[in-house]
């Protein structure tokens, strides 16, 4: 596993394949807001619920993983081609020399990011008054042909108290 921790300028996360040309300029529609996923074939932009650093880790995987959404608040997937084999994530405003550099199977991945402390986090950034509630993101990558993106688990801030 891969530990980072990136700040989510303007929300958002980015996870593509090192080749990439891809831009995400019109790809933040309504939808695609709500759903914390904008899908390019070789990137991928990850929502998040802060606009400040959140921590991250990258798990490779050989399969599928199990179910574990019910330890999560909100919960993507999405298919990334990786002709490269070296899958880049970063935050959106950083620099891509630096961005951190993870080798996966080439070919077409499967990419699930899981979202948890995410209505702690948002307090935090709106009073400072939990400084150790950060936003954690967990990208899950494994193998797999192309399907279309699926929302698992959705997070709803009006529910949090």
């Amino acid at each position: 596993m891969t530990k980072l921790e990136l700040f989510a300028d303007y929300f958002q996360l980015h996870v593509l394949d090192e080749q990439s040309g891809g831009d995400f300029g019109g790809v933040w529609t309504r939808q695609s807001v709500l759903d914390g996923l904008a899908v390019l074939d070789d990137a991928l932009a990850i929502g998040t619920a802060v606009n400040d650093t959140v921590t991250v880790g990258v798990h490779v995987l050989a399969h599928r993983p199990g179910d574990d959404s019910d330890d999560f608040d909100h919960v993507v997937e999405a298919s990334l081609h990786t002709p490269s084999g070296r899958l880049v994530v970063m935050g959106c405003t950083d620099y891509l020399d630096d961005a951190a550099r993870i080798d996966v199977p080439s070919g077409w991945t499967r990419i699930r990011a899981s979202r948890r402390n995410t209505a702690a986090a948002v307090r935090r950034s709106e009073s400072d008054e939990e400084p150790e509630a950060i936003e954690e993101v967990r990208l899950q990558t494994w193998p797999g042909p192309y399907s279309p993106p699926h929302i698992i688990k959705r997070w709803n801030p009006a529910t949090q108290n």
